[in-house]
């Protein structure tokens, strides 16, 4: 009953702000349609389950085996995020490309690294970038390449060669490093016809290379990788004069300066040689990608803008530099324990990046409710057995390509060994993996499949071809004693000297066989 105030109007009570906080945060808790499904416990308000996972990226290989491949878990400041390994959810996101996409926003590390690159996009902005891109990545186009690869290969090897030369024992070398100086040789020369002379140690030190070791060989990477993700719930962060932001802005500079002049000397090449559609010019693949993007047979509104096209540099670099050189990294980390010969080439090569595969998970949003099939079903806090799952919009979720790929009930009881002759016979269930390449998830699958994949393989087949024919390799360290962290891309690090940031340290001697 409400009493009529002098002045005859009625004034209603009005609930206190609190009290309506409250009411909208239940209201929002009932009805959130997975909230019966397990997970680990939370950990921490602050970091979720979030801190762990970036200290350890096989923790969640040991929740996956322990609740199922679907789980809910705790993200920064307690959001709730699904994380799935199963096969049949995860194809059905990566098909559903148009409801479950990246949710980059400007705050975003990859975005702020690469601006509306390939892999900032989505929509009709990613296909139009890669129906422009798609040429450049070919088989043709790759197979002209290998030359390139073979040349630095050799001079890595040489390098290597000088290094043990002389010495009756083993030596000590932090394989890492020089692969890492190797792969960007490569990006810069095969991406964009430019010597980087990163491998050559009296070239002046690369301001790109030097800004790609900061992000990524730093000892706080995971730290760093963490912040980032904070960032995306609170961008004013970035604006704190902390190392992580600026690494971040440091790389970001180096890259798009290196961009600008790139663009700018390519297009006068280009136009030099006879215009876009003159036979000759550079074979490179951000020529090749800049004549299809110049010709006059392409409609106006199919063309990327400059920026986009300058926004391409940075992906090139980190998606064909970083990944290459910690799966080759992690390919000889397993050849130090397992020792086959060149036979199983093609069989280590698909072992590794099945074992070791160099991105662990790529998130995804939904932009719109959905229902999520699910291969294995889960079973919730009250014992009800679900074959699919209610996903609400503005759901995030982590599609787990490393877990995925060692899953026992796929791969067998071994799935978590190095066993290049599993590849001999593989298992029947593997036909349920999606993926772009050799029935695995590392590569991806659907409209967001990675572009570079056939470029990845040709660089490892060869380099691993020259340095297995060259070297034998052996740990330096306990086996044990290598990790991995995401940075985010998964590296190698020596957990007794953390402090010296990302490393793989390997005896090398000449093979003798």
């Amino acid at each position: 009953m409400f009493r009529r105030p002098r002045g005859g109007e009625v004034k209603r009570p009005q609930s206190p702000p609190m009290c309506s906080s409250i009411w909208s945060k239940s209201s929002r808790e009932f009805s959130y349609p997975l909230r019966g499904q397990v997970g680990p416990k939370n950990s921490s308000f602050i970091y979720g389950n979030v801190k762990e996972i970036e200290d350890d990226p096989l923790v969640t290989r040991k929740w996956r085996d322990e609740i199922g491949p679907t789980f809910l878990f705790k993200g920064v400041f307690n959001t709730r995020q699904l994380y799935t390994a199963d096969p049949i959810a995860i194809d059905h996101m990566l098909k559903a490309d148009s409801i479950y996409q990246k949710g980059i926003t400007k705050h975003d590390i990859l975005f702020r690294l690469g601006g509306p690159g390939l892999l900032g996009v989505e929509g009709e902005d990613h296909k139009r970038q890669r129906r422009v891109m798609n040429p450049a990545f070919g088989t043709a186009q790759i197979r002209g390449l290998t030359g390139i690869f073979v040349d630095k290969s050799v001079e890595l090897r040489d390098i290597w060669v000088n290094m043990i030369r002389g010495h009756t024992a083993p030596q000590h070398i932090d394989v890492y490093s020089w692969l890492s100086k190797m792969t960007l040789d490569v990006i810069a020369q095969s991406g964009f016809g430019t010597p980087f002379k990163t491998l050559n140690p009296k070239a002046r030190p690369n301001p790109v290379y030097q800004a790609l070791e900061r992000l990524f060989r730093a000892p706080n990477g995971g730290r760093e990788s963490l912040f980032h993700r904070i960032v995306q719930s609170f961008p004013i962060l970035l604006y704190l004069p902390v190392p992580a932001r600026k690494h971040i802005e440091d790389t970001r500079r180096q890259l798009f300066v290196a961009g600008s002049k790139l663009l700018a000397d390519s297009k006068a090449a280009i136009n030099a040689a006879g215009g876009p559609k003159s036979a000759s010019g550079g074979r490179d693949l951000f020529s090749l990608l800049l004549r299809a993007n110049m010709s006059p047979d392409i409609p106006d509104h199919h063309r990327m803008s400059e920026a986009e096209v300058i926004a391409q540099i940075p992906t090139f670099f980190i998606a064909g530099h970083a990944t290459t050189s910690a799966a080759i990294a992690f390919a000889l980390h397993a050849l130090s324990m397992n020792k086959p010969g060149l036979p199983y080439l093609e069989s280590v090569i698909r072992e590794t990046l099945r074992l070791y595969a160099p991105v662990s998970h790529v998130p995804r949003l939904a932009i719109a409710d959905d229902v999520l099939p699910l291969r294995t079903p889960c079973v919730d806090r009250n014992g009800k057995v679900h074959t699919s799952l209610p996903v609400p919009r503005g759901q995030r979720v982590r599609i787990a390509i490393s877990d995925l790929n060692t899953d026992t009930s796929l791969w067998g009881p071994d799935a978590g060994e190095f066993r290049p002759e599993r590849w001999e016979k593989i298992p029947e269930a593997l036909h349920q993996i999606p993926g772009v390449w050799g029935n695995m998830l590392t590569f991806l699958a659907g409209p967001h499949n990675c572009i570079g994949f056939r470029f990845s393989l040709a660089e490892q087949k060869v380099l691993l071809f020259v340095l297995i024919r060259a070297f034998e390799f052996d740990g330096a360290v306990p086996s044990d004693d290598i990790g991995r962290r995401s940075t985010p891309l998964q590296v190698p690090f020596v957990h007794s000297a953390r402090q010296k940031g990302s490393q793989l340290p390997l005896l090398v001697r000449a093979y003798e066989g």
